[in-house]
């Protein structure tokens, strides 16, 4: 039987790629404190390690029996200059960010973890990081961050930018796979459902 899945996540754009490769899944608000989980957690605080354990958590955080099939769940972290960049939430915070990248590059952690729950009981729980490094364009006007952080588009996704809507026009080029830029890679995420012992291609059929 193919399993369900579930997406641990109130991401637009993970969910949108699902849909984009021909799975559905259904989604799942998680509970957990990203600010107080990477408190936590035990240096080295490298950005790929707490995105994957961010990705970890939030896979886990919608657990119960009533869930039966593979979870899923994602997070992103953008490293600048040596800087984690997350959310930004504030207006200020996004123009502040764009202004120190633009003409610069960094490279975005993408952390999937899939929990095999089939049968409504914890089977097995892996992850991956998948890296892509974005170039930025030099010639981006203050006017320009402006107009863009005032659509509210970069605020409440890593590094402040897309690859998928407005910011597009932002970047000069992507190195590595552009999916992870945009939420998840598909790439990953085919890998970790074969590994946990599933067939990837019938939940095309099945879900859509």
């Amino acid at each position: 039987m193919t399993p369900t899945l579930y997406l641990a996540s109130t991401s637009p754009a993970r969910a949108q790629i699902l849909r984009d490769i021909g799975l559905l899944a259904q989604v799942i608000s998680p509970t957990v404190d990203e600010d107080a989980a990477v408190a936590a957690l035990a240096p080295p605080h490298d950005a790929a390690i707490i995105a994957l354990h961010l990705a970890q958590l939030k896979a886990e955080s919608v657990l119960s029996e009533g869930i039966d099939g593979l979870v899923l769940g994602g997070d992103s972290v953008f490293e600048c200059d040596g800087e984690f960049l997350g959310k930004p939430h504030d207006p200020d915070v996004a123009v502040s960010r764009w202004k120190a990248m633009r003409g610069h590059r960094g490279i975005l952690h993408s952390g999937l973890w899939v929990i095999d729950h089939t049968g409504g009981t914890f089977r097995a729980g892996i992850g991956e990081v998948t890296n892509a490094t974005v170039h930025f364009r030099g010639d981006i006007t203050d006017a320009e961050i402006d107009d863009y952080v005032a659509t509210g588009e970069p605020l409440k996704v890593a590094g402040a930018f897309t690859l998928d809507a407005k910011g597009a026009a932002f970047i000069e080029r992507v190195e590595g796979d552009p999916w992870a830029v945009v939420g998840m890679s598909a790439t990953s995420l085919r890998s970790l459902i074969r590994k946990l012992g599933h067939d990837y291609t019938p939940l095309w059929a099945s879900q859509t």
